[in-house]
């Protein structure tokens, strides 16, 4: 009994499809399997996964849980892009909340998380000034209290007929990206239906540079927590090379942990303090052709191990 109440209370760590290349983008180049995706997850030491895009994993409820169990992991939640400041693409969205909370709580999960999250690289103009958006690429105040409204009744749908909670992922090369587009959104929501993913490479790549004091600021809002590390860099050359946000992930903008600005020892002793007992999510996209992702995996493991995850 005891064993049970310390795992309850203890921080855990996953990892998520993205770090394969299994992204929501179209990119050249071929994706691994999901099997073996979930085969080398587990080898490197994670205990839990995201479901990645849909149709990737197994859409059979049983067979999806199947396949996790076999690896003894857990599914954490599932990333679900929608274009937010379009109203025409709103009841698409909805839906396709709803048939993603469907497949993980028949499939045994109904604590996983949708991860809603704007239609991210879909507008050429944020794609391109993705790590350097300036005031005057923002959309106007109505524009975001829009986007809040429907980001919120996506999440009441869900939990009206699953019960299940949806976390807001802000995002480079999408609407909300920078620290005020993400105050915006707080702000227009119900902290009582919509959360936060707090994503620490994207917030730097956003512009962040305090990624402790906002997670004290609003650690109520974090629900769900993303690591993944942010190479400054990358990012000023990327400035200077005008690469827009696909150039500047293929060039490792997002690199290993520990190797670029995120004060990740901080942050994890901050989340303790505050009782945080969700999951971690490790994620650093390893696009194909960019490297040998278990290798990747395996030291962002190894990192997190040396400051006590």
């Amino acid at each position: 009994m005891n064993q049970t109440v310390i795992e309850k209370q203890t921080i855990k760590v996953a990892n998520a499809p993205c770090s394969w290349g299994v992204l929501e983008f179209e990119l050249e180049g071929e994706k691994k399997g999901f099997d073996q995706v979930l085969d080398e997850m587990k080898a490197a030491g994670y205990s839990g996964t995201e479901l990645g895009d849909w149709g990737f994993m197994p859409t059979d409820p049983a067979a999806l849980r199947a396949e996790l169990q076999q690896r003894q992991l857990d599914l954490l939640g599932a990333f679900v892009p929608v274009a937010l400041v379009k109203p025409e693409a709103q009841a698409e969205g909805i839906e396709r909340a709803l048939r993603t909370a469907g497949l993980m709580h028949a499939a045994g999960y109904p604590n996983a998380f949708i991860v809603l999250a704007d239609e991210n690289g879909s507008v050429p103009e944020r794609t391109k000034k993705a790590g350097r958006v300036e005031a005057n690429d923002l959309l106007d105040r109505e524009s975001y209290r829009f986007i809040a409204n429907n980001a919120e009744a996506l999440a009441r749908a869900v939990k009206e007929k699953y019960g299940m909670r949806t976390v807001f992922h802000h995002h480079g090369a999408g609407y909300v990206e920078t620290p005020q587009e993400i105050e915006w959104l707080l702000e227009g929501s119900d902290p009582s239906v919509l959360g936060l993913c707090f994503d620490t490479g994207h917030y730097m790549l956003g512009g962040g540079t305090d990624p402790v004091g906002f997670i004290k600021k609003h650690i109520d809002r974090i629900w769900h927590v993303h690591f993944k590390d942010f190479d400054p860099v990358v990012r000023d050359k990327a400035t200077i090379e005008n690469w827009d946000y696909f150039q500047s992930v293929q060039n490792g903008v997002f690199c290993e942990l520990g190797k670029g600005a995120v004060p990740f020892e901080a942050i994890k002793n901050l989340l303790e303090e505050e009782g945080y007992k969700d999951w971690i999510v490790v994620e650093q996209d390893v696009l194909p052709g960019m490297g040998q992702p278990l290798e990747c995996a395996r030291k962002n493991r190894e990192y997190l191990a040396s400051i006590q995850l």
